[in-house]
């Protein structure tokens, strides 16, 4: 066979290829389920005729909490959000407002054998619903690791890393718990969805 014509094929498959993977990553990006176009409308109507108020996520810049740990780390929290799989996800971002360059303690991890040996985490955060006397500690994957951010690297002066806890959720008629992580100060906050 020619070198010649096996290059333009090479390259004429290359084309092809591209093309091809080009539409599908269209076609699977366009977001619309049944193709009839409502469903952009009926989420935005939706929107308009619940009035609610608005929430972290729809761009109000106030925290839910803000707690003082060691070091200068701040833990702002952002938001607390119920999830239909029955989860809370409690997000924020971790600020050292201090002088020199800080690193998450390991005792926020907490002291469960199953979560320390994976490294440096938020496992040990709890919530706390006073009123059903209850407390809902971080969840886990199958292999025991904890579901909230790890390995947090060394955070400079003055900046900041995201974070996030994920928790059992309370009962529906639960909005307010306390939230605490140990080397921080507790905070009450409300759960939202």
């Amino acid at each position: 066979m020619n070198t010649r014509f096996t290059t333009k094929a090479r390259k004429g498959m290359v084309a092809v290829t591209v093309v091809a993977g080009l539409a599908l990553s269209v076609v699977g990006c366009s977001g619309d389920e049944g193709g009839d176009g409502k469903s952009a409308e009926a989420s935005a109507s939706v929107s308009k005729e619940t009035g609610s108020d608005p929430s972290v996520q729809e761009g109000s810049d106030e925290p839910l909490a803000e707690v003082k740990g060691e070091d200068g780390l701040m833990l702002k929290l952002t938001s607390a959000t119920r999830d239909v799989g029955g989860f809370v996800t409690v997000s924020g971002e971790m600020k050292n407002d201090g002088d020199d360059p800080a690193r998450v303690s390991v005792r926020t991890a907490g002291d469960e054998t199953e979560i320390i040996r994976h490294g440096s985490s938020l496992g040990g955060a709890t919530l706390i619903d006073s009123v059903k006397k209850k407390r809902y500690y971080v969840l886990r994957d199958t292999d025991g690791r904890p579901l909230t951010t790890t390995n947090m690297p060394r955070i400079k002066p003055g900046a900041s890393i995201p974070v996030f806890m994920q928790f059992p959720a309370p009962p529906e008629d639960t909005t307010k718990v306390t939230f605490q992580l140990p080397t921080f100060a507790s905070a009450t906050i409300s759960i939202t969805g």
